[in-house]
């Protein structure tokens, strides 16, 4: 499945004449599997041994580069560095405040959530994004234990 999707983005990037660098490729892939919304200093020393030549900034970039076309999220939040989503569909985070976990939330029930807005404030909405705040049940069981 993940490879699939690794798959498509590229044959979209590669329509839109971006060229595949082995290093673009693996960042990519590394988002696609990580699951993990890794930071850009989490996705460079993962690859940083794969790839010793590659700098931090290599990473900084292709992560604009994705967020351009759409493929990636950027998830800016202002106590810590900004995390990065693979995005084939829309969804939602929960987020640990003792850990910083961050885990989707797919909620299709939330869709209208963007209408039903523009008819109560007259506002042409572009895009939302829902954070929910928590502890994830690790945390909760070392706090339990303490």
């Amino acid at each position: 499945m993940a490879n699939q999707v690794v798959q498509e983005a590229v044959k979209k990037m590669k329509e839109s004449d971006i060229r595949i660098t082995p290093q673009r490729f693996a960042i990519l892939e590394y988002l696609v599997v990580s699951k993990s919304h890794p930071t850009a200093d989490e996705i460079y020393k993962h690859l940083e041994e794969r790839f010793p030549n590659m700098s931090v900034a290599t990473v900084y970039n292709n992560l604009r580069l994705f967020t351009d076309i759409g493929f990636v999220t950027e998830m800016a939040y202002g106590d810590s560095s900004s995390r990065f989503d693979f995005t084939s569909t829309k969804h939602y985070h929960a987020i640990c405040e003792e850990c910083g976990k961050v885990e989707d939330v797919f909620y299709p029930g939330l869709d209208d959530v963007e209408s039903a807005t523009e008819q109560l404030t007259g506002f042409i909405i572009n895009d939302h994004r829902l954070e929910l705040y928590g502890i994830c049940p690790d945390c909760q069981k070392k706090l339990e234990n303490n």
